[in-house]
């Protein structure tokens, strides 16, 4: 249903994106997309691209008068930075980066230099992610879903969040500059982040991405590619330096019985409820109305000041590698990103419930969804014979 490409290297003179499938109807401005942009360019920890670029976005196609029109829509973001880099000659690039994909993207497409599998690669492709994402936000906002995110880890620093809501979490984290709610565990890992700018490293670090108000019924078990955790997961891992994912409380569960690992049911008025949320808000491939909640990990990233060893491609000698400007704790700026491709596979999901062609279609749609009552769900309760 919904549906998007980038395109743009990281030096280049542009970024941009084409979003397809968003309904007509839908109220669109820059400003709701700037607002994300400028999230992304937030952090602790954060390069020195980020001094450089201010993002900023120019809706192109599939918004007239302020509104989409169920065109797709193109969205262009302007490289500030490429005016350095344009008409010049670029210092070979031969000694590939461990952990990057240098000498990968090299062995697949056959290049002569490593510079080409570095601009495509590089994290500065998720400017046009969390614009696309933006729109989705937007979009699901329209129905009162709300996607928010925070960071629970940084190295070895754990945040215990104890029974804070996860609303004040979202607005918690938007103060900080490290993105995490709890101030003890922010200040922690401030100083972690520090001690590693000083040794000319990297941290890594797990986020939490929730979406709230979701309703029953979005994803299918019918087929393995309509699983919704099975999108959120490939949606998430897609992003650079995730290398883990896990929904509700998976890892945990592994260790649990049975009976501990699930969330037991009970009945409030005609509504069944939960104990708990050891799921994450999906049973079967389903939403099923609690918070989706998903964690990613991410790996410190390959581009660190202090030498790696590798191989000169060119010479044909192991060498150390050369720093290529980059973050030294992306962490905090990945929130925002994983927000939009949650929202991005939430968005799609919603469409494909709902069906219609604009906004003022989808949402009458939308408030007869069945819930999670006795009067939605009628029983005959009686024996049935299904094959003959």
């Amino acid at each position: 249903m919904l549906r998007f490409l980038t395109a743009g290297e990281s030096h280049g003179p542009s970024l941009t994106t084409i979003l397809d499938g968003l309904p007509a109807g839908l109220p669109l401005t820059p400003e709701i997309i700037n607002k994300e942009l400028a999230r992304r360019q937030q952090g602790y920890g954060s390069g020195g691209r980020m001094k450089i670029e201010k993002d900023t976005v120019q809706i192109l196609g599939g918004v007239m008068g302020g509104e989409t029109t169920g065109a797709p829509i193109a969205l262009l973001v302007q490289n500030d930075d490429h005016v350095k880099w344009k008409g010049k000659a670029i210092e070979p690039m031969t000694a590939p980066r461990p952990g990057h994909a240098d000498l990968t993207g090299a062995v697949k497409y056959g290049y002569k230099d490593l510079r080409p599998a570095l601009e495509r690669a590089s994290a500065r492709e998720t400017t046009m992610r969390v614009a696309a994402g933006a729109v989705c936000k937007h979009f699901l906002a329209q129905f009162g879903i709300i996607v928010g995110g925070y960071v629970s880890s940084i190295g070895e620093v754990q945040t215990d969040f104890g029974d804070m809501p996860f609303e004040e979490r979202f607005a918690r984290a938007e103060e900080s500059d490290v993105r995490c709610p709890v101030e003890s565990s922010a200040k922690k890992m401030r100083d972690e982040i520090e001690k590693t700018i000083h040794g000319k490293n990297t941290l890594g670090g797990v986020l939490e991405i929730v979406a709230l108000n979701v309703p029953v019924g979005l994803g299918s078990f019918v087929q393995w590619d309509r699983r919704l955790e099975a999108k959120l997961a490939l949606a998430i891992m897609s992003v650079q330096a995730i290398k883990g994912v896990e929904v509700g409380d998976a890892f945990e569960n592994a260790k649990r019985i049975g009976t501990e690992a699930h969330d037991a049911m009970s009945l409030a008025s005609s509504l069944v409820t939960r104990h708990s949320n050891r799921a994450g808000g999906i049973e079967g491939g389903i939403s099923n109305g609690q918070p989706i909640i998903i964690r990613a990990a991410m790996k410190p990233i390959a581009t660190t000041l202090l030498p790696q060893p590798t191989v000169d491609l060119a010479s044909g000698t192991e060498s150390p590698t050369k720093y290529e400007r980059s973050d030294f704790c992306p962490v905090p700026r990945a929130v925002p990103i994983l927000e939009s491709m949650v929202a991005f596979v939430l968005a799609d999901a919603l469409l494909e419930k709902l069906g219609g062609d604009s906004l003022n279609e989808m949402k009458p749609r939308f408030e007869s969804l069945r819930k999670a009552t006795l009067e939605d769900l009628p029983m005959d309760n009686v024996s049935h014979i299904f094959w003959e």
